[in-house]
């Protein structure tokens, strides 16, 4: 295992010990089926569901390994077969979300696992009783009204140990939790690092690592250790930071190595597709995630975002009953059926179901930020900038929450806020033409016309999605009296529209053409003038 020099050395079993430390290749893909079925029972064993889950996924797309091959389970220590009585008991109650029941009967344990179980079962508790409270007043709250009230104690015992170096790679993963909770977000990251250095198998350490990393920059400063999961964290958190070329790259190159089965990289390649706006693409992969796994609920939602988009109400309506038979209460299923309602134009509706999903996991991004649209379809514009604010507290990442809070701050006609949101949301998406497009409106009302005027061009450049920087930059140039400058982004709008080869009703043809028409006049070129006249006769306007 490659590992920096000041990482904490693991205490694992000699038998477990080869297995764990991993390849920084994909050369041997027995070993790494063999890593993932080990590390899938061993977060089961301590409670970390989702990260087995993960890996028994992906340990599912890889070829089945003959019996011969297949790993013992782990030798059990002195320490274990002391604490096995107390330690079974209590993960039958974790199992049934009876969490101080379970810490209660793990006090005092001095076994790794034990001791792990016997601090997320606290760590669970003070979730859960917070959720519950902040459950009972979902309303507009304010940040940190309800807190986890174990955080702290969890974080000065958790810290003695870490700093007497004993504890093991999932030990450190819920400290850092501990820690992020907490607010320390660079304390956070360096025992989230020191954790995927002790034990690089486990999935959740690198994903919360990826939560906390909010430019390229800061990916670049961290010591992780040279193995096959980076390529997976990699391939992730490029994903997240809107970088598609590369992440896109990533997967492609991991389902080049053998992982073509795993339902997990197709959804992320779809994710990504939906991120840089390639709907057709991310619908066909959708689609065929689909056949592969009919039960799927993960990134539905996502999948539910882009039926929207192209307003495929049966498809959506359809996908909507099917999660409903599924499981009607889980997150994505009330996030799809919102969907479903906001596209039928019951907003009331739909934000009954993002709240619903919001009272389900108050922490979940995508419900906040859809339940922030609807309030501003409902012209309910501080409930708009409350749900967008929870957006953000959740990820800083989110750019439709910054795009959304821009615009809320439009129809409140208080354009200096505004520009500070839509400049967050264009950080965030520096190539998409609509953050380009909000910035240069901004400016103009500002009268900040030269940096409207850059903000109009820059979004042509990258490739103007709803075909409107042209004309906002004619009009400009019109204003100016640059003449010139505005018959050229008048032909060439009109060259646009046509080139696109797309039927559309598009307001602003007859303004470019009226234009084009009185300065070919001015400029006494007769024939240009009257072919421009006689288009403008096809409008009503």
């Amino acid at each position: 295992m490659a590992a920096s020099t000041s990482v904490v050395p693991v205490v694992v079993t000699a038998a477990v010990a080869p297995v764990l430390s991993t390849n920084s290749d994909f050369s041997d893909l027995r070993e790494i089926k063999k890593q993932l079925l080990l590390i899938a029972g061993l977060t089961r064993e301590r409670g970390l569901l989702h990260s087995s889950k993960w890996s028994a996924e992906l340990a599912f797309s890889l070829p089945a390994l003959p019996l011969a091959e297949l790993q013992p389970p782990p030798p059990i220590t002195e320490e274990d077969a002391q604490d096995m009585d107390a330690y079974t008991l209590a993960k039958a109650y974790f199992d049934v979300k009876e969490y101080d029941r379970a810490a209660h009967f793990l006090h005092g344990c001095d076994s790794k696992k034990a001791y792990f179980l016997y601090m997320y079962s606290r760590y669970l508790s003070g979730e859960k009783k917070k959720d519950d409270e902040t459950v009972d007043s979902l309303g507009p709250l304010e940040k940190g009204q309800v807190k986890n009230e174990a955080l702290r104690e969890l974080r000065v015992e958790l810290s003695k140990k870490h700093q007497a170096r004993e504890l093991d790679g999932f030990g450190l993963y819920l400290y850092g939790v501990v820690l992020r909770k907490l607010d320390l977000v660079k304390e956070a990251i360096d025992v989230f690092v020191e954790a995927t250095h002790v034990l690089p198998l486990h999935w959740g350490a690198w994903l919360e690592l990826c939560n906390l990393i909010t430019d390229k920059e800061m990916l670049k400063f961290l010591s992780l250790p040279d193995t096959w999961m980076k390529e997976f964290f990699l391939a992730h958190i490029y994903t997240e930071l809107q970088l598609i070329e590369e992440a896109l790259q990533k997967y492609q190159n991991l389902i080049d190595v053998g992982f073509s089965k795993s339902s997990y990289i197709v959804s992320q390649i779809a994710v990504a597709y939906h991120n840089i706006r390639d709907i057709d693409k991310a619908l066909s992969i959708f689609n065929e995630l689909r056949k592969q796994d009919p039960y799927r609920i993960e990134n539905m939602d996502t999948f539910s975002n882009l039926l929207y988009v192209r307003s495929m109400k049966s498809e959506l309506s359809y996908l909507a009953h099917n999660l409903c038979e599924i499981d009607k209460y889980r997150v994505e299923t009330c996030c799809v059926i919102g969907n479903y309602y906001s596209l039928r134009s019951q907003h009331e509706k739909a934000a009954l179901y993002f709240q619903r999903a919001l009272k389900l996991n108050p922490r979940y991004l995508g419900a906040w930020t859809l339940m922030g649209h609807e309030y501003m379809e409902m012209k309910n514009t501080s409930a708009a900038i409350q749900a967008y604010r929870h957006a953000i507290e959740v990820n800083k990442r989110d750019y439709r929450a910054w795009y959304g809070l821009g615009q809320t701050y439009e129809i409140l006609k208080m354009p200096f806020y505004c520009l500070y949101y839509y400049r967050r949301a264009h950080q965030l998406r520096p190539n998409d033409s609509r953050m380009l497009v909000a910035l240069g409106e901004c400016y103009e009302k500002l009268n900040q016309l030269v940096e409207a005027k850059k903000c109009y061009w820059r979004a042509y450049a990258v490739g103007d999605v709803e075909k409107m920087a042209l004309v906002k930059l004619a009009k400009l140039h019109e204003q100016l009296t640059e003449s010139e400058q505005a018959a050229q982004c008048y032909i060439k709008y009109i060259q646009d529209i046509y080139s696109c080869g797309e039927i559309v009703e598009h307001l602003e043809e007859s303004t470019a053409f009226r234009y084009l028409a009185q300065y070919y006049f001015k400029c006494k070129l007769w024939d240009e003038a009257s072919t421009c006249a006689q288009k403008c006769c096809a409008f009503n306007d």
